[in-house]
């Protein structure tokens, strides 16, 4: 039976807890409100933060005999005290799992019940001392920080199941070639009474193994290994097809089904090395986008919304999502697996953490797996996103900042140093098919200078963009990988600016509801020197395209030496935002959505970065490479390169061949600047592929400034 629909709500207070959880209670002053959903998406509730009481209730005629009955409540934002017909049933917490209590017994007393939840999800005002595992739903960086993700999201229901329940089903592919896929499973039992159960495994529906267990009382744990002989393997989309199979269990008592439950997976073995990632022993460069929630409440968005996305990372021709700082719904990993599109996925421990919650991020990183792990798509788990707050310069640019942000990367702290290895554990125990990163966005720190992948905002909070460059010749191990860079940008769907005001804008309400960071803006792109918001808004966009081209081709041109991929922040906003995607909340493009498709295709061919100014008389020396992320060779290829200024050309030409999943150096350009005022543009083109590439800068005289 499901239960969604119309429920009854109210402010949760003590006397609503002795009062409005009984079938007798009294609810029809509350307010009516939908299930799944928000409690902020109705009128009554949406400047609350709750705890709001939600009831309802049902008629079921009691269990048969040796039936068992269960209520499952698939999505709690964020945590619950539960109740049905008065009695206690538990305080569930955590957003993107089930959690299910055994009504068997209160079942028996009546067919009339109500079903009584209180929910909770209490504000996190700060980047510190955070105390809820919600990530980026709660003080992040391109949602309302007001904003309070609370209500049951998913369905509520009510099934009946044998004497034994399936509480918890797992399904990893540790590795698999063409000749066999191993897998490694698991599940809980949970038994009435001591008995002995057949359990049998199925894949695609035909039984592979069957095997007898005695089960104690409660919930017993059990874990096996099933080899599938060949197997269609399954790849990300540029390698191969997506072959998903189906592994199911039953559970048998006395030769009857008591319980049932499926998996769809995909058999491929994930190996990364040095943070290059390899699918079924094929390497590949990961071209990638930090993905926020597709709409900021998870119950307000649709399988289609969701896939969308998913479609849009395609046709930007990205091979991965970072699904940063959250848990997303089903409907994503579903739509990647099917897609062949490989998801980083990042544990909802956002920024720094309050010590009590290392014992429910242990259970909840086991939760994850047991989840999530049986989709092939997710290649990477990530136990915290920028445990060192401080580094980020939330507060500003300041030299007091920039020495919390140094002092935040190479201190111990309880976050980094106890925290993200006690999660990391527990992600390695439930899952040892797949690598876990302790931390994302710590930069190599003593003693060990140990380090992961890194968060490089050059251009944006610091330095200037050809930065990204010059590390990369300095310190190659922290561009191994680059999950984090850009620019934030004005979207064109701005009516929440309200730009009628320019240039009064309301710049703290922008701030504190749609992500706006007016102080880096005041340094690079100043509002002041605009008379125009439109003009300011085009100036926002044009920037941020040029920081991701820049940077992505420089990513790219590093290719395996020492660069396994990047994922560039962001794809698409979830709600009104100045922010750092290049679809906007109607996913409407901004300048970048273009920038990011250029720079991302198959083959590119690069030059290296020009200087924004050049002088007459400069000696230039300009390296050209071709890209190839193809499976193929492309023999007999020619690039093409002129510099074209007001008074003339010069052109050159390379060739040779260019091998599968190579970045080659083609040639050097040696070139004077002419003695002349205006632009200079190097034009490049590739052929047979017709692949063209182009880059602007202007020509001053030295003398004349």
């Amino acid at each position: 039976m499901d239960l969604s629909g119309t429920w009854r709500a109210q402010v949760a207070d003590d006397e609503i807890r002795r009062s409005g959880i009984g079938l007798e209670a009294d609810d029809s002053h509350w307010v009516d409100i939908d299930v799944p959903g928000h409690w902020r998406d109705h009128p009554t509730f949406a400047n609350g933060d709750g705890p709001l009481m939600y009831r309802t209730g049902f008629a079921l005629e009691a269990p048969a005999s040796g039936r068992r009955r269960w209520v499952t409540l698939d999505g709690i934002f964020y945590q619950a005290d539960v109740w049905l017909d008065g009695a206690y049933l538990g305080d569930p917490e955590g957003y993107f799992f089930p959690h299910t209590f055994d009504i068997t017994d209160l079942s028996r007393f009546s067919d009339e019940h109500v079903l009584a939840v209180e929910v909770t999800c209490s504000p996190q005002h700060s980047h510190r001392n955070r105390r809820n595992i919600t990530g980026i739903f709660q003080f992040g960086e391109s949602l309302d920080r007001s904003w309070n993700p609370g209500g049951l999201w998913r369905r509520v229901i009510v099934h009946e199941t044998g004497p034994v329940r399936i509480h918890r089903l797992r399904v990893t592919c540790r590795d698999a070639d063409e000749s066999r896929a191993h897998l490694r499973l698991y599940a809980a039992l949970d038994t009435d009474i001591a008995r002995r159960i057949r359990l049998r495994t199925r894949s695609d529906g035909l039984a592979l193994e069957e095997s007898e267990h005695q089960l104690a009382e409660g919930i017993n744990e059990i874990e096996w290994n099933l080899d599938v002989p060949r197997p269609a393997l399954w790849w990300p989309r540029t390698l191969g097809d997506q072959h998903l199979t189906t592994i199911g269990i039953e559970v048998l008592v006395g030769g009857a089904i008591s319980d049932q439950r499926e998996r769809r997976t995909g058999f491929r073995e994930v190996a990364w090395n040095d943070f290059v990632c390899s699918i079924n022993g094929e390497r590949l460069f990961l071209k990638g986008a930090n993905l926020l929630p597709t709409r900021a409440g998870l119950a307000n968005a649709s399988a289609d919304d969701v896939r969308a996305d998913v479609d849009a990372a395609l046709d930007a021709g990205l091979d991965a999502l970072r699904v940063h700082g959250h848990i997303a719904d089903r409907a994503l990993y579903n739509a990647a697996d099917e897609a062949g599109l490989l998801l980083l996925q990042d544990f909802p421990l956002q920024w720094e953490q309050a010590r009590t919650v290392r014992r429910q991020a242990v259970l909840q990183a086991v939760e994850a797996v047991n989840s999530l792990g049986h989709h092939p798509s997710i290649v990477q788990w990530t136990a915290h996103n920028d445990p060192a707050a401080s580094a980020l310069r939330i507060g500003g640019d300041s030299g007091r900042s920039r020495v919390a942000a140094i002092v935040g990367q190479q201190l111990p702290s309880w976050n980094r140093t106890v925290l993200d290895r006690w999660v990391k554990r527990a992600f390695e125990r439930a899952d040892p098919s797949r690598p876990t990163v302790a931390h994302s966005g710590v930069i190599p720190h003593l003693p060990a200078l140990s380090g992961t992948d890194s968060h490089l905002y050059y251009g944006w909070y610091t330095g200037d963009v050809e930065q990204l460059a010059r590390l990369a010749r300095t310190i190659p191990r922290l561009v191994r990988f680059v999950s984090e860079f850009g620019a934030q940008a004005v979207p064109n769907n701005a009516e929440f600016c309200e730009p009628e005001r320019w240039p009064e804008l309301d710049w703290e309400h922008l701030a504190a509801h749609h992500g706006l960071q007016k102080w880096v803006f005041d340094e690079r792109l100043p509002p002041t020197e605009y008379e125009r918001f439109e003009a300011w808004r085009d100036a926002t966009q044009l920037y941020q395209a040029h920081v991701l081209r820049t940077q992505i081709e420089t990513l790219r041109r590093l290719k395996y030496r020492p660069t396994g991929g990047f994922c560039f922040s962001s794809l698409a906003d979830p709600e009104p935002a100045i922010s750092w995607s290049v679809l906007d909340h109607r996913r409407e493009p901004k300048l970048g959505w273009q920038a990011v498709r250029d720079a991302c295709r198959q083959v590119i061919v690069v030059a290296d970065p020009l200087a924004v100014f050049v002088n007459a008389g400069d000696e230039l020396s300009v390296d050209l490479h071709v890209v190839n992320d193809t499976r193929e060779a492309i023999p007999g290829s020619a690039v093409d390169a002129s510099f074209e200024w007001a008074g003339g050309t010069q052109e050159w030409r390379f060739e040779g061949d260019i091998g599968a999943d190579e970045c080659v150096k083609v040639g050097t350009i040696e070139f004077t600047v002419p003695a002349t005022l205006g632009a200079l543009r190097l034009e490049l083109a590739m052929a047979p592929l017709g692949i063209t590439n182009a880059y602007t800068t202007a020509i001053t005289i030295a003398t004349a400034l």
